[in-house]
């Protein structure tokens, strides 16, 4: 009987093209209907019960959101889609310092609702070579807060992107800035700090990186390790900061980028009491680990704040429907960002008010807290 050989090889010679164009995100093709895999989105046949969000069960305290220029009208159209969607307070990260700062705050402050948005300061690093600049930081950090800002916002540029004019980056954890965080503790506002981007970021895309699509679409939010350090070098510079200040209050922005390692995560927050962590632009994560997320945050239920990060009221109920419901199988509000379905974490109330508003009434200073409910 004549043997005849496998067709095994020759199928893989067929397939490898299409999936190597594929991974390398040229001109992927779905091959039956001659889509770009960008316009693949398929509709779901599953039928279950949903149940939308559009108002939030209990006021809420948003602590990462972004207004960059302010003026009376666009300032009352930010209230009147606060008030839609159950938003009491506004953390605007982008206060900025000096002059800019006392801008923003007169337009809030001119406003009929002067208690609706508080504001962060911001570094400038424009004298960073100059001697003495952590002190020079300080001193004015410490003018804008009695300006009116109710803490300081530490944007992604410090330990990437920050370098000094002989080349050098400036690590999170540099002594330089030391002056700042002890300025922090002593006038007792918190630092919420953006540190790192998302592990798979600074990793190869190849097919190994979860983030793949996502990383197509946006090269630009590649951290190759010929121009960024790496992710556990920025994650070691941050938690030795912490450690290091032990009595200033820090807010880990985005869940300090381990929402996709829950039990890290937890570790940190053990370890270093004067963290906390917020929930900006990482519901993708929590949205596909429902039970182990609702476990951690009823463990942790005192140092989770709410986040969003950008301002865009459309996609609050997308957060609201996940803590509150047992929701299944339901989409995230971005393409690209994640390509998995969210299922509902079902928070007990008790966390809900907690991470809704009682926490940040707690850690952000001077927020009135008679709209909220008592008891938390």
């Amino acid at each position: 009987m004549t043997h005849r050989p496998s067709p095994q090889p020759e199928r893989r010679r067929r397939i490898r093209p299409f999936t190597v164009a594929t991974l390398l995100g040229l001109s992927s093709v779905l091959a039956a209907q001659d889509l770009s895999i960008r316009e693949y989105k398929p509709k779901s046949t599953l039928v279950v019960p949903a149940h939308p969000v559009p108002r939030a069960k209990y006021p809420v305290i948003d602590v990462h959101s972004h207004h960059w220029q302010l003026t009376p009208d666009s300032y009352a159209q930010v209230v009147r889609d606060m008030d839609a969607l159950n938003l009491r307070v506004l953390v605007n990260l982008s206060g900025g310092t000096g002059e800019g700062l006392k801008r923003m705050l007169a337009v809030i402050a001119g406003s009929p609702s002067p208690n609706r948005m508080v504001l962060f300061a911001n570094l400038d690093f424009r004298d960073l070579d100059e001697p003495g600049y952590g002190r020079r930081a300080a001193t004015r950090l410490e003018a804008d807060i009695a300006a009116g800002a109710r803490g300081l916002k530490i944007f992604k540029n410090l330990g990437m992107t920050v370098k000094r004019a002989n080349g050098a980056r400036v690590p999170l954890d540099d002594p330089e800035l030391d002056p700042i965080w002890d300025a922090c503790a002593r006038l007792r506002v918190p630092v919420l700090i953006h540190s790192g981007e998302p592990a798979p970021f600074f990793e190869p895309v190849d097919v190994h990186n979860e983030r793949w699509l996502e990383l197509q679409v946006h090269p630009e939010r590649r951290r190759p390790p010929s121009e960024f350090p790496a992710f556990e070098a920025l994650m070691a510079e941050r938690d030795r900061l912490f450690t290091r200040h032990p009595k200033t209050t820090f807010i880990a922005a985005h869940m300090g980028f381990y929402a996709n390692d829950l039990a890290r995560l937890g570790r940190m927050l053990d370890a270093m009491p004067n963290v906390y962590v917020e929930t900006g632009a990482i519901l993708a994560e929590l949205g596909r680990q429902p039970r182990f997320a609702h476990e951690f945050f009823t463990k942790y239920q005192d140092r989770v704040l709410f986040g969003k990060d950008s301002w865009a009221p459309a996609e609050y109920p997308y957060f609201w429907r996940t803590f509150e419901t047992a929701d299944e199988y339901f989409d995230y509000y971005r393409d690209y960002h994640a390509f998995w379905k969210l299922y509902g974490l079902d928070l007990p109330d008790v966390v809900l008010r907690k991470l809704y508003y009682a926490n940040a009434l707690r850690v952000v200073p001077r927020i009135d807290p008679r709209p909220f409910p008592p008891g938390t």
